[in-house]
């Protein structure tokens, strides 16, 4: 059986992330103090939400360690260590992303959101609407460099949270395949990005087969340096080049968001074809207003101050109803700070 208990150290376990935790909330004031953001309220970012109550945001952001720790506790996964093992890198990292936030800013307040598109004047594979700076990040998801600051950008945005948020889909599948043996599973992560989550399912489940999909070839070049063990494959989640029923789980973090809404029914109907009956999504993305209310005004301003232009129509996507169209049934569900994890069986 795959059941392990898993070394654990709490101490060392809190403190490993208290550390990283200040890290990057640290980089991420430097970078907004540096760029002035939100000097100028970009378009559309009045919300109408009423502020978060007092505290509420802090026991939030605590809550998704919390969980993180728990689930270690529990033997579900190892610990991870979200934090470089080069000191000297990871201060490298940090002088970029604090030093590309006046790019940053400067494309916001110009409204430079399709720049990647102009920019790239051989389409390539990639559909118009991937050809746009999502987070008005430079050179959108087309760069060798994007690729390799974008695990920085993510951490100092929410404060070193992102790697707990987006492990409450790995403990779905973990509690999923407790009892099961992992030999031989064949798992694809999909929109795998440069590969951080990736990297946690491997070391979570060594004995399984793993599959990193991802439309940006810069991507998946870093996600290869990050982890070799896994084969890669350049695609869309809306045309997977995979057999039916080919897959035990696929894990999808931080995507639908993202994607048009015409183009999710399309992505879901292509998860589910490539699972296995009674195969498993573990999918992770951002709560929507309904999960937590009093987070509603953070909700708002995000799709403004960070370009993405199908979040209001994500934000009232019914989820389980879109995934059920394509026979995939929720089994399970968890939220941790501005994260929500389903986990959807093949019927």
């Amino acid at each position: 059986m795959s059941r392990r208990a898993f070394a654990f150290d709490a101490t060392a376990q809190t403190a490993a992330s208290a550390v990283k935790a200040l890290w990057w909330g640290a980089a991420g004031a430097a970078a907004r103090s540096l760029a002035k953001t939100g000097r100028t309220a970009p378009p559309m970012a009045t919300p109408t939400a009423e502020p978060a109550p007092e505290g509420l945001v802090l026991r939030a952001w605590l809550e998704a360690f919390e969980k993180d720790a728990r689930d270690v506790a529990r033997g579900l996964y190892p610990a991870m260590d979200d934090r470089t093992t080069d000191p000297l890198a990871a201060l490298r990292r940090t002088l970029d992303l604090v030093a590309d936030a006046r790019e940053v800013e400067a494309r916001r307040a110009r409204g430079g959101a399709q720049e990647a598109r102009e920019e790239a004047a051989d389409p390539g594979p990639y559909p118009a609407y991937y050809r746009q700076n999502f987070h008005f990040q430079t050179g959108g998801w087309l760069t060798d460099e994007s690729a390799r600051r974008y695990e920085a950008q993510v951490e100092a945005l929410f404060a070193g949270a992102a790697g707990a948020m987006r492990r409450r889909a790995l403990a779905l599948l973990a509690e999923a395949w407790r009892e099961r043996d992992h030999r031989g599973l064949a798992i694809a992560d999909l929109a795998c990005g440069s590969g951080g989550f990736l990297s946690d399912l491997t070391r979570a489940f060594p004995r399984a087969r793993f599959l990193g999909v991802d439309l940006s070839e810069p991507y998946l070049s870093e996600a290869r340096r990050r982890t070799p063990a896994a084969a890669y494959v350049q695609a869309a989640v809306e045309r997977l080049p995979f057999a039916d029923a080919s897959l035990d789980a696929a894990t999808c973090v931080y995507l639908f968001h993202e994607l048009p809404p015409k183009v999710r029914p399309a992505a879901a109907r292509e998860i589910a074809r490539v699972l296995k009956p009674g195969g498993f999504l573990a999918f992770a993305d951002s709560i929507q207003p309904a999960d937590e209310p009093r987070l509603g005004r953070l909700l708002q301003v995000f799709p403004a101050y960070f370009h993405e232009p199908y979040y209001a129509d994500y934000a009232v996507q019914d989820l389980a109803a879109l995934f059920a169209a394509a026979s995939l049934v929720a089994r399970a569900r968890d939220t941790a700070f501005l994260t929500k994890a389903l986990l959807f069986e093949k019927a």
